[in-house]
């Protein structure tokens, strides 16, 4: 599955991937199709690099699901209809496969990120905002529930009272107070988000890729579960790590005083 919406490349000298919105018009609104291609790149890149960006335009990340060319909107508001179909047909497999990806991966987000564009900002290990940055819970404008997983994301990241008030009120969340309130890892000026981003991606890709990997599960897993199951995460995690290239090379760059040179095995 490609879109010419989705716009993907790897930089082979970083070993970064990068994974762009490319609709301008609609404001990077995404279809089905898009929430397919990003699924598909975004597997891709689990073989093709070590590090994934994930960014929008200048304007807009992401205005969340497109309105317009998206569905059929005569078909969409019949009460015979049901809305939950593609979601379940192409935004929730989106969320999970940028959810388990085996590498880390970093959303830039400059203007806009609304709806499950939000969600799709959000979800990403480390968040990059531009000064002018917003986010915006809009479902309850046009009737709708929130969804691509902003109910799980943003009540585990600050908490029910904030989520409710994001939630139902659907105000705009300007990126300074959302790193206040710690939804978000940076805000820069917006003419920096995506060179920020890359040089997050590029420290990641030079890191233990494999226990970077793991890392994620295992932090994905805590946020469902009690201290006794994630200590048991954690030791079966550990065992894989101490089993890797990577940590022979780490550690014997311990021993000789110097900077270890991870190859991602």
């Amino acid at each position: 599955m490609s879109s010419s919406k989705i716009v993907y490349s790897v930089d082979a000298a970083t070993h970064v991937a990068t994974l762009r919105l490319d609709d301008p018009p609609s404001m990077n609104a995404v279809t089905h199709e898009m929430g397919r291609a990003i699924r598909e790149h975004a597997q891709q890149a689990q073989g093709e690099a070590r590090a994934l960006v994930l960014c929008g335009g200048p304007k807009a990340f992401c205005a969340g699901a497109n309105l317009s060319t998206g569905m059929d909107l005569e078909k969409a508001i019949d009460p015979a209809f049901d809305l939950g179909i593609g979601l379940q047909e192409a935004f929730n497999p989106m969320v999970l496969a940028l959810r388990d990806l085996s590498i880390p991966w970093i959303s830039a987000v400059r203007g806009a990120a609304a709806g499950i564009g939000a969600s799709l900002a959000l979800a990403a290990d480390l968040i990059v905002a531009g000064d002018t940055a917003y986010f915006l819970e809009a479902f309850r404008r046009i009737g709708l529930v929130p969804d691509g997983g902003s109910t799980y994301l943003l009540t585990r990241a600050v908490g029910r009272v904030r989520a409710m008030e994001m939630m139902l009120l659907g105000e705009k969340l300007p990126a300074p107070k959302a790193l206040e309130w710690g939804l978000i890892n940076r805000v820069v000026p917006d003419a920096d988000v995506e060179d920020t981003a890359f040089a997050l991606a590029v420290e990641l890709a030079k890191g233990p890729t494999k226990a970077l990997g793991l890392i994620r599960q295992i932090a994905w897993k805590a946020t469902d579960t009690d201290l006794a199951t994630s200590l048991v995460a954690e030791r079966e995690a550990q065992r894989t790590a101490g089993r890797s290239p990577d940590f022979r090379e780490g550690v014997q760059a311990f021993r000789e005083k110097r900077a270890a040179k991870f190859t991602g095995q």
